[in-house]
């Protein structure tokens, strides 16, 4: 899909490296040509300089045929202002707003706004809005210091005790659901291929706990 992202600061640049990644198509505006620097070398998608809520702006940067976009410029106004012209205006379904102030956001979401409110972690829940089949967070607490994940076994893990896949201070399986039920997750739990883990995990690991589910458990079998 083609995704348009309104600021080119860390969020917006971290947004169009991973959706590139994920093979999506991106165009990235901002009113600074030297906010584009931030982009990985060899960035393919689309770079538009001006205002994010000028229309001819969104649409060099193919807003009429975008599925989602993400306005994550420094400005709380100007970021509602380019949502809402995209879901407005060009009927973008999938539209998100990053805010600073957080008292805004209910305001903002009585009018059909999405929006996200907290600096850290304000990439991945914007990934989770506009790419929804994409691994990610099931719920995240207020602070956004602590988020529930979802995950499937991986083969090579089956055998396992849940204390392997736990990580002290950082991950803890709370749930495993085996044949569509779940139970509360012990230490000793046996982990089977099949089985669904919801996992309490540290907002800025996601990636860590994601990886050391991936690899290869050490040790014999339990």
């Amino acid at each position: 899909m083609h995704v348009v992202v309104v600021g080119c600061g860390r969020v917006g640049s971290g947004l169009a490296r991973t959706l590139e990644e994920s093979g999506h198509s991106v165009a990235v505006v901002d009113r600074r040509t030297k906010a584009f620097e931030r982009l990985p070398e060899g960035f393919s998608g689309r770079t538009v300089l001006g205002v994010g809520f000028d229309r001819d702006r969104l649409k060099a940067a193919g807003i009429e045929e975008a599925t989602a976009l993400a306005a994550v410029t420094n400005g709380d106004n100007s970021n509602i202002l380019v949502a809402r012209v995209a879901r407005e205006t060009f009927g973008v379904e999938n539209v998100v707003a990053r805010i600073y102030d957080p008292r805004r956001a209910k305001i903002y979401e009585r009018l059909g706004v999405p929006t996200i409110a907290t600096v850290e972690w304000a990439t991945e829940r914007v990934l989770q809005r506009i790419l929804p089949t994409r691994p990610t967070a099931e719920w995240i607490d207020a602070s956004a210091r602590v988020c529930l994940i979802e995950r499937p076994v991986p083969v090579a893990w089956a055998g396992r005790k849940v204390s392997d896949l736990d990580l002290p201070g950082v991950a803890r399986t709370a749930v495993v659901t085996r044949l569509g039920e779940g139970s509360v997750a012990g230490p000793d739990t046996v982990l089977q291929e099949g089985d669904l883990v919801h996992v309490s995990v540290d907002g800025g690991s996601l990636e860590l706990f994601d990886r050391h589910l991936a690899g290869a458990p050490t040790g014999g079998a339990h």
